[in-house]
């Protein structure tokens, strides 16, 4: 799984973001600007041993992709909970369950979620967004 950014010239600087992520950051050269996404999300993280590539594509578009990617997918969870600005118990009780700690695991990377249930999980953090999955046009590895 990747997930999509754009890069693109401002001014002096080379502005960056994942908007699914809600992460933006800057580099002096496009190059820089690739460097410094993957160390905001890695930094964001706050994980150990988790990695994010950098897929550069053409034009404005690139991708990041992670070494691990249960862990990818429960960052984005959280990120997306946090930007809507919900809590642990409102998402909760938006899946109609009694406890925050269940989905917690998921935002934990504990518990994967099926299909099924993932399309569930972004329902509940992101009510009336549609997410969209689109084949990669670069390169894998």
């Amino acid at each position: 799984m990747r997930l999509s950014g754009r890069v693109f010239k401002s001014e002096r600087f080379w502005a960056i973001e994942v908007p699914i992520l809600n992460v933006v950051t800057q580099g002096r050269t496009k190059k820089e600007a690739f460097l410094m996404i993957a160390d905001a999300i890695e930094s964001l993280a706050d994980r150990k041993d988790f990695r994010v590539e950098v897929f550069p594509g053409r034009g404005q578009s690139f991708e990041i992709g992670a070494n691990d990617q249960a862990f990818l997918m429960s960052f984005l969870l959280k990120r997306l909970r946090l930007k809507k600005g919900l809590s642990l118990l409102e998402v909760a009780e938006k899946l109609g369950i009694k406890s925050p700690n269940a989905y917690a695991r998921y935002e934990q990377g504990v518990s994967v979620p099926t299909v099924e249930k993932l399309t569930q999980l972004l329902s509940a953090v992101s009510p009336g967004a549609d997410f969209v999955l689109r084949e990669s046009r670069e390169p894998f590895g």
